[in-house]
């Protein structure tokens, strides 16, 4: 595991909390895997997706019956990250609120993080 010993390597706030227990309940889900794959202008995306098995290697965060599972791979990126739930007139969606990005595109979607 990355990160400090005893501290969650991501936050979930309680709206975002809600909705990943929605999404959970409908699908029948385990929980969500949140991971980073390279793409989009900025180099490098979050990923979203349903799981019904934990891998023994995801970091697995619970919070008020949320469960998000973090890959691997993804853990050193993620490390200090909030995720939120933004409902707004326009668009709604899980936010990331993550120090290690370094520069983001304009629409959002893509991302970047100091050279490791």
């Amino acid at each position: 595991m990355f990160g400090i010993p005893g501290k969650q390597a991501v936050s979930i706030s309680p709206k975002a909390a809600a909705q990943i227990v929605r999404l959970m309940q409908k699908d029948g889900s385990k929980g969500l895997r949140i991971g980073v794959k390279k793409g989009g202008c900025a180099g490098m995306e979050y990923t979203m997706d349903y799981v019904n098995d934990v891998d023994p290697h995801d970091e697995v965060v619970e919070q008020d019956g949320a469960r998000v599972m973090i890959a691997p791979m993804a853990q050193m990126f993620l490390f200090g990250t909030e995720i939120d739930y933004e409902v707004s007139l326009l668009e709604s969606g899980f936010k990331f609120r993550n120090p290690n990005v370094v520069d983001a595109c304009g629409c959002g979607e893509s991302i970047k993080f100091a050279d490791m």
